[in-house]
Order: C-alpha cells, then sequence, then structure tokens
C-alpha cells in the first residue's frame, strides 16, 4: 500500500519526518553508531535539546554552521537538532586541512565549527585566515585555552527538549556540501530540502527500502550518498540504519552478517575491494537483499549476485548537484546499465558536448538534467555564480560526465568526459579498467588515464598507476595476465607505473589531470 506522505512535498524537511515517525513509531530503533541504539522518540527529544544547544550559542534560521565530524552519533545528533531550527549544515570533509579548511569555512562564512577535538589544532593551524569563524563546539576534550569562544557540544544534555523554534520548509537551504575540485577551489553545492529529500525518497522507490530493513552504512555523512541516499532514507522509510565509521573490505561480510543488514551502497571500486577480498563462511550467511554500484558494471554486477548471493544489485547514476535521476529496475536485467531517467522527478539527456543538441540513440555524448519538482535539485554554487552559470546552461545542468542511451531509454555510463579515453576507434572507460585491475591480489590503489600516443598520427593510450600493497611485489606479467583476463584487447594498458601514492584530494579522489599531464614518465613500464 502507498504511504501518500511519501509525497506530501509539505512534510519534505528533516524535522517533520523526524517527528512523524517520532509519534507513530516512539520506541522503534532508527539508528546504531557509537555503539549505541537511538530510536525514534529518543531522538525527537534529542534534537529538540541539541537545537536549543545551538540556539544558546546564537545560531537563529538560515544560519550556516559547519559540521566537522566523522561517522557517529554525534553527526546524527548534530544534523537533526540543526534541522529543527532550520539552520544550514555545512558538511566539512573531515580530511581537510590548511587552505582546503579555510575555504570552505571562509566561503560558507559559518560562524559555528562542530569539531571533533582531534581535530581542533587544524583550525588554530590557519585562524589567521579564517575571517568569520567564531565558536568552536567540540565534541570530546576541548583545549583549554582558545581564541574561540568553545562550547561543549555534550551539553545539549542540559537542555530542555521542547523547541519552538520555527523549522525549515521544503523550500528553505538545508545542506552545503562542497564538491572536490579537481583544478579550482571545492564549490559549496546549496541543497534545499526537497532535494535532500528526494535523495532519499529515490532509495525508497527504486530499491524498495521499508520499515523492515537495516542499512549498513559505510560511506561517510559529509557525503550526499551516506547522509541522504542511505541515512534520511532510512528515517523517511521508518526503518533501522547501522552507521560504521569507516569502510573496511576486511569487515564488511562480518558487519553485514553480524548487524543483520539487508541493504547498503557502493561507490566507486569499494566493490571491488570487497570482491577481492578471500571468501569466508559469511558470503551467504547474510541477510543482504539489495546493494547498489554507482558507477555499475555488468562485470561486478554478475560477481556480487554469484560470491553473495543478493538478489538484487542496482545501478543508479547521480551527482550531490543534481540527486539521483538514474536507477535500474530491481533485477537489473542489464548489469551494466546506471539505470532509466525517475522521471517523475527529472529529466535527462545524452547531448553533444560541442554544440549541445541531443545526441541520436546509441552515441556517446553528455549527460544533462534538469528538475521537474520546484526546489529538488541544488539551488547554485555558493558565492560563485559564474561556476553555476557554466554548469547551468541552455536550461540544463551539464554534468561532465560521458554517457549513452540504449533504444529503451536505459543509460550507460561511459566515464568522466576528460577521463574517457579514445583508443583505437573505441570509447574506453576508465572505471571499468580500474576495476579489472583491483582484482589483482595486492593492489591497494590504482588510477587508469589516457596518455598520448608516441605514434604520429595515433589517438590515445591507456595507462595504469598501481598503488601494491605493503610486501606485495611488482610483478608486471600477473598484473597484465589479470587485465588480459577481464578486459577485450583494445582495453588492456599499454603503460604501467608503480607508485608509492597517488595524488588526491582531500576528498581521496585521484588527481587524474596530474597523471595525465606527466604523461609517459621514466619510471613507466611500455608494454608495446
Amino acid at each position: 500500500m502507498t504511504d501518500h506522505s511519501l509525497y506530501d512535498v509539505d512534510g519534505w524537511t528533516v524535522d517533520r519526518v523526524l517527528e512523524r515517525h517520532a509519534a507513530t513509531s516512539p520506541d522503534r530503533v532508527f539508528v546504531r553508531a557509537s555503539g549505541e541504539d537511538l530510536t525514534y522518540g529518543d531522538a525527537w527529544t534529542r534534537s529538540g535539546q541539541v537545537a536549543n544547544h545551538f540556539l544558546s550559542m546564537d545560531v537563529a534560521f538560515g544560519d550556516p554552521v559547519a559540521v566537522m565530524l566523522p561517522n557517529s552519533m554525534a553527526f546524527c545528533e548534530a544534523w537533526l537538532g540543526l534541522a529543527r531550527i532550520g539552520a544550514v549544515m555545512v558538511a566539512v570533509n573531515v580530511d581537510y586541512v590548511g587552505r582546503f579548511l579555510v575555504h570552505v569555512l571562509n566561503n560558507s562564512r559559518a560562524r559555528v565549527l562542530v569539531i571533533d577535538a582531534a581535530w581542533v589544532d587544524r583550525v588554530a593551524a590557519v585562524e589567521s585566515e579564517l575571517h568569520y569563524l567564531q565558536t568552536l563546539c567540540v565534541v570530546g576534550e576541548a583545549p583549554r585555552e582558545s581564541s574561540y569562544r568553545l562550547s561543549d557540544f555534550a551539553d545539549w544534555r542540559q537542555h530542555e527538549p521542547a523547541c519552538d523554534a520555527p523549522g525549515p520548509t521544503y523550500r528553505d537551504s538545508g545542506c552545503v556540501m562542497y564538491t572536490s575540485g579537481t583544478t579550482g577551489p571545492s564549490k559549496g553545492v546549496v541543497m534545499p530540502h526537497a532535494h535532500l529529500y528526494l535523495f532519499g525518497l529515490g532509495t525508497i522507490e527504486h530499491m524498495k527500502l521499508t520499515a523492515d530493513d537495516v542499512y549498513y552504512i559505510v560511506l561517510p555523512l559529509f557525503h550526499a550518498n551516506g547522509l541522504f541516499m542511505q541515512l534520511y532514507a532510512t528515517m523517511i522509510a521508518g526503518a533501522r540504519a547501522v552507521v560504521r565509521e569507516r569502510f573496511s573490505a576486511s569487515r564488511w561480510v562480518t558487519d553485514i552478517v553480524e548487524h543483520g543488514a539487508t541493504i547498503t551502497n557502493s561507490l566507486g571500486v569499494v566493490a571491488a575491494f570487497v570482491l577481492a577480498q578471500p571468501p569466508s563462511p559469511g558470503d551467504r550467511a547474510h541477510r543482504l537483499r539489495a546493494i547498489s554500484l554507482a558507477p555499475s558494471s555488468e562485470d561486478l554486477t554478475n560477481r556480487l549476485k554469484a560470491r553473495f548471493g543478493i538478489d538484487d544489485v542496482f545501478g543508479l547514476y547521480g551527482m550531490t548537484e543534481v540527486n539521483i535521476p538514474l536507477y535500474t529496475p530491481p533485477g537489473a536485467p542489464k548489469g551494466a546499465s546506471c539505470g532509466r531517467v525517475w522521471n517523475r522527478y527529472y529529466e535527462l539527456r545524452i547531448n553533444d558536448p560541442e554544440s549541445d543538441e541531443e545526441l541520436p540513440r546509441g552515441e556517446v555524448g553528455e549527460i544533462v538534467v534538469r528538475p521537474r519538482q520546484p526546489y529538488g535539485f541544488m539551488s547554485g554554487y555558493l558565492d560563485m555564480p559564474d561556476k553555476t552559470i557554466e554548469a547551468w546552461r541552455n536550461f540544463w545542468f551539464h554534468t561532465g560526465d560521458a554517457a549513452w542511451m540504449d533504444e529503451e531509454g536505459d543509460v550507460f555510463f561511459v566515464d568522466r568526459m576528460k577521463d574517457c579515453i579514445r583508443r583505437r576507434g573505441e570509447n574506453i572507460s576508465s572505471f571499468e579498467v580500474e576495476n579489472a585491475l583491483a582484482s589483482h591480489p595486492g593492489v591497494s590503489e590504482l588510477a587508469v588515464y589516457a596518455v598520448r600516443s608516441q605514434i604520429e598520427g595515433a589517438e590515445e593510450e591507456v595507462m595504469a598507476a598501481l598503488v601494491m600493497e605493503e610486501g606485495e611485489a611488482h610483478d608486471l606479467d600477473a598484473v597484465r595476465a589479470t587485465a588480459r583476463e577481464n578486459l577485450p584487447p583494445f582495453a588492456v594498458p599499454r603503460y604501467y607505473r608503480f607508485v608509492d601514492e597517488l595524488p588526491k584530494t582531500p576528498t581521496g579522489k585521484i588527481q587524474k589531470h596530474l597523471l595525465r599531464k606527466e604523461g609517459v614518465t621514466p619510471d613507466t613500464i611500455d608494454t608495446a
């Protein structure tokens, strides 16, 4: 039976969703984090206390409040408390230091920062460059002295649960999340409450999330996948979430079994690293019924189903800016597809990146998206109107991602436009080559990218940079064998590098543009 409250746009705010479940299912567990279970009733009570704590710090409706916390109960509490008073949570990557931290705090103009005690020294190191920060609300043992006003986050327990502050509407901003810029400063994505809600509703509609499910969350809550696609979806559905501090490939199956998880999400090559683990008794002793992959591939889909006996492996596609406009149907009949358009709320086309005209089915072009639901999309990049206009032109948001659509409307992701490799007349997805090489034992991290061919007039060549586990031999023949076993000949890398580390952004994304700039280096191995 359809729960029509899911589609009542006036209820599309975090506080109203929580209030509804607190009234109808107060004793149901909402989330397990930091070794503690929190029911819906207690979450509502606690959110009021946390909200009043923020009010005591002079936080008002619409104010930005930066949150720099690991996956934890404190993160959940801060998120819920800020939503109660209509404040805007600025999600800060926990790896940010130096100029990256300065940029986010100055760009957001946050006067209050909720931060783990272990990272307070990062703020002290750059305080002369911070223009707006006034208060540190510390989780854990705060420093005895600081040039900032200090507040103990745990003091929320001293406040009353009743909170009369006006809550937000679906039109108001609920969060700012920063993309990881590879060639410039990170862009703050301003996200209205309707946008946040649709992340969760998409999971419910397409992955059939119900109150009986247990969501296993290992992706960071400072990103939209972890916080909105998973934790918020759990809350909207009245289900239960298990939040772990970080992803561990070696503990993944054990955790899934121990917590009775029924659903989880994967991102990037996370699934490939899970599959690279040795087989275990838990591989078929779990309750997991569904997992999402972004990006998806037929190889990963088939291997996950075969090894773990999972009923549904869902492909999907989205961005912090545009929500999740593509989902595959249950059963993923086309394992390489990232889905069909969720056309109740979004429009999507594959356009020629030069002319911006829609391409015929089957041709590779750029994914462009626009919303049907008002406020179901980002409002823009914070204080970066030029970047907003650059991305949002000709009435479509330009994702920078390459894909093609078949005659039935299924979309097949290829790569980032800049990462798509053209070799011998074939478009090669660096993602699929990376998945194939990640299955090789001993590979810790890797990046696959295009380099200029050494042959006059030829197109690009494929290079793989590999970081091996400590103590693992640099066995090129074995790596090449893995590539040949899992890839068509045109996609097998010609060039290889064994490196100690890969250049990354503070969000952990590999900076391929730096690797492409280096090209064929003296330590590159040419297998031609």
